[in-house]
């Protein structure tokens, strides 16, 4: 019964943000823009990546895996669109210097950057004792390696007077933090407080910055967290409607209706807040 009304529509139109944008204007926005769109092999990247393909975009697919962003490029160029295939290791700084120089060299600039990947992690602290190894790998996913990113590509756009940085994030950020979560609200949080720091700068040189705080999405990255089964959740292509919206319409920010609220609450209910999770931990243990 829990399984199914998480995955009702209700709950899933509750618990998300929510956004659409038509194909016309989509195509108006990116058609013959050079996009970058980091995770790019699997889940919401590869959908977002289909969507701006589709829509007249040149989407620059960055990833680990070769085969897989090959097999997204091909089926892209095959529908018509414009793809291609960059494997890097976003945690290694060399490699992401060598991303940049080949874009920069290949096209000039990038109109839009869409910084998408990233690691989850769902581990206690005592189960993190020996696995310190766990927090820098999630650190270099979700924020040194697309701060350096940012670092390289941002010169360019700054030159060019024009850009848009769109950041995939949580609405983990937004909300109290949670026990077992701490590496990954950690790493997502400071990159949420470096792109939103950075923003105000980036304004004055016309670079455009959108934080989408997406709730649960049902990719791999999320299916081995079995609590998530009784979460409402989106799809990978729900997902990618939501970065769409972001690219045509620019907001600072699209977030779920409740997440102010939550922020709100919990400026005055904090004390009960901590010992209600800290109880519900405790009798998780047991």
């Amino acid at each position: 019964m829990a399984t199914w009304l998480a995955r009702s529509k209700a709950a899933n139109w509750l618990a998300s943000p929510h956004g659409r944008v038509g194909a016309a204007a989509l195509r108006e926005a990116v058609n013959g823009k050079i996009v970058l769109v980091t995770g790019a092999s699997f889940g919401l990247g590869e959908a977002t990546a289909r969507r701006l393909g589709a829509a007249g975009a040149t989407v620059l697919l960055v990833a680990r895996t070769r085969d897989k962003l090959d097999s997204v490029a091909a089926d892209i160029t095959a529908a018509g669109g414009r793809a291609e295939s960059y494997p890097v290791d976003l945690t290694n700084p060399a490699e992401v210097d060598d991303l940049a120089k080949a874009v920069l060299e290949r096209h000039g600039h990038v109109d839009v950057l869409v910084s998408n990947a990233g690691k989850s992690i769902r581990r206690t602290i005592a189960q993190s004792y020996d696995r310190f190894h766990d927090f820098e790998r999630t650190m270099g996913i979700n924020y040194f390696g697309p701060v350096k990113l940012m670092l390289a590509l941002l010169p360019s756009m700054r030159e060019r007077g024009q850009g848009h940085i769109v950041n995939v994030s949580t609405v983990g950020v937004r909300v109290p933090p949670g026990p077992r979560w701490a590496a990954y609200q950690a790493s997502k949080g400071a990159f949420d407080i470096f792109f939103r720091s950075a923003a105000l700068e980036l304004a004055a040189d016309n670079i455009s910055t959108s934080s989408v705080y997406m709730a649960l999405i049902r990719t791999r990255m999320s299916a081995p967290t079995r609590i998530f089964e009784h979460v409402p959740g989106m799809t990978a292509d729900e997902a990618a409607e939501l970065v769409c919206v972001a690219i045509v319409r620019k907001p600072a920010q699209i977030s779920p209706w409740w997440a102010g609220a939550v922020q709100a609450v919990d400026a005055v209910t904090r004390l009960p807040w901590v010992w209600t999770v800290g109880q519900v931990y405790r009798a998780s243990r047991r």
